[in-house]
C-alpha cells in the first residue's frame, strides 16, 4: 500500500507515477484509504485539515512516489443568469445556506440538490445538470491547517 504523507508546494520536476482521481467532497479527507480503478491502495496521511486541488502533487515520506490529483467529474448543477445580479442574487441564496460552491466568471456550481434547484428556479435563473469537475470554494479563512472560528448570526449588533 502507497502512504501518501506530503502535499508538495510546487509541481515537480519527475512525471507523476499514478494519478489519483478524486471528487470534491473525497479531496477534503485528508486521512483515507482509495483504491485506484488498476487496483493500487493509496492512502492519505495527510495534516489534518488539508484540501487537495486539481493538480496538486503528493509524495510519500521518502519523496520517491509522486502523486498528481485529479478533479474527478460529478454531478453537479450550472447556475447562469442573463444579468450578473441574478447571478449575484443566487449566490447570496446559497452562501446564506452554507452552500459548498464553485465561482466561476459567468456560473456557480453546486453539488446536486432538487429543493435548491427548486429555488434556484423561483429565483430566475438557469439551473443545467452536469458531469464535470467540481471545486468548491475553500472559505475565506480555510488554510492547509485546521483553524476554528465562530460567529454569530445574531442581529443585536445590527
Amino acid at each position: 500500500m502507497l502512504t501518501l504523507t506530503q502535499k508538495l508546494s510546487t509541481a515537480p520536476k519527475a512525471t507523476a507515477s499514478l494519478v489519483l482521481s478524486l471528487t470534491s467532497e473525497e479531496r477534503t479527507r485528508s486521512r483515507h484509504l482509495f483504491h485506484t480503478p488498476d487496483g493500487i491502495s493509496v492512502y492519505l496521511y495527510l495534516p489534518r485539515g488539508t484540501v487537495l486541488q486539481d493538480g496538486d502533487f503528493l509524495t510519500d515520506e521518502t519523496g520517491q512516489q509522486i502523486v498528481r490529483i485529479v478533479a474527478q467529474p460529478e454531478p453537479v448543477l450550472t447556475v447562469k443568469a442573463e444579468h450578473w445580479v441574478d447571478l449575484l442574487r443566487a449566490a447570496y441564496h446559497l452562501g446564506n445556506r452554507h452552500v459548498p460552491l464553485e465561482i466561476t466568471a459567468n456560473s456557480l456550481h453546486l453539488a446536486t440538490d432538487p429543493v435548491l434547484q427548486s429555488m434556484l428556479q423561483q429565483l430566475g435563473v438557469q439551473v443545467v445538470e452536469e458531469l464535470v469537475p467540481f471545486q468548491p470554494e475553500t472559505g475565506a479563512y480555510r488554510q492547509n491547517h485546521s483553524h476554528s472560528h465562530s460567529h454569530s448570526h445574531s442581529s443585536a449588533s445590527r
